[in-house]
């Protein structure tokens, strides 16, 4: 896979899956947008992808807010002539039983991970249409597919992410568009959790790693995977018992 010549813009960037995603773009030739509300580590993840010798532009992001995201998107277009590449990584997750969780923070879990992907989405689309090429990759769960009992609202939100995909695909199939979904299951990054043991559902024995993540992700945005849209890929390495 080769992004040479392309600009991607990857949300929720300034660790695990998100910068494991943008550190593989650069890595294959690309330029690269990173946005994410914690500044520190984004723009140290901004420093990691200078050394690649591509362009990149960090921008500290509340994806909730969409007029900031449309402001974003509006701003790296201009600095970067084209976008071919989205990818809508950011998100959040309460662990928790569902009668201890409130309505704000269902609510919360809806902003950042379905309004988010909507509003980078809905806000990037014209301009990938004017151009007649795009690459959308959102990030889903094996929790929107199979539900997991201690993160009811946060299945919720993949499950809604995923059809988003399937939906949009159609839409936008006929202006040089794909839209595909790549769902995670069990990740571990030390900078983000610190959860090890995963054996009671995992083949492998072992959580995966953001890097294996982030290959997928590189898969369907780029041009090897121009026959595939509407999908979402399980990378899960797991039995479907959770």
């Amino acid at each position: 896979m080769n992004f040479n010549g392309k600009a991607a813009f990857v949300t929720g960037a300034a660790r695990g899956i998100g910068k494991a995603i943008a550190i593989g773009f650069a890595k294959k030739g690309a330029d690269v947008i990173i946005s994410d509300i914690l500044e520190e580590p984004l723009l140290q993840t901004a420093k990691e992808i200078e050394a690649f010798g591509v362009k990149v532009k960090a921008i500290v992001l509340d994806i909730t807010d969409e007029a900031a995201v449309r402001q974003a998107i509006y701003e790296s277009v201009r600095a970067f002539g084209q976008i071919q590449i989205l990818v809508n990584n950011a998100g959040i997750y309460i662990l928790n039983d569902f009668l201890e969780t409130t309505s704000a923070e269902w609510k919360r879990a809806f902003d950042v991970n379905v309004f988010g992907t909507m509003y980078a989405t809905h806000a990037i689309l014209p301009h990938m249409i004017e151009n007649g090429y795009g690459r959308i990759v959102n990030i889903g769960s094996v929790a929107g597919v199979y539900g997991i009992n201690y993160f009811v609202d946060y299945s919720a939100t993949k499950g809604a992410i995923i059809s988003f995909t399937k939906a949009l695909a159609k839409a936008v199939t006929d202006k040089g568009i794909n839209v595909n979904c790549i769902s995670p299951g069990s990740i571990v990054d030390p900078t983000v959790n610190n959860t090890t043991s995963y054996t009671d559902f995992c083949f492998k024995e072992r959580a995966g790693t953001p890097e294996e993540i982030a290959n997928a992700v590189l898969f369907a945005a780029s041009d090897e995977a121009s026959y595939m849209s509407g999908q979402n890929i399980l990378v899960d390495g797991c039995r479907k018992k959770m």
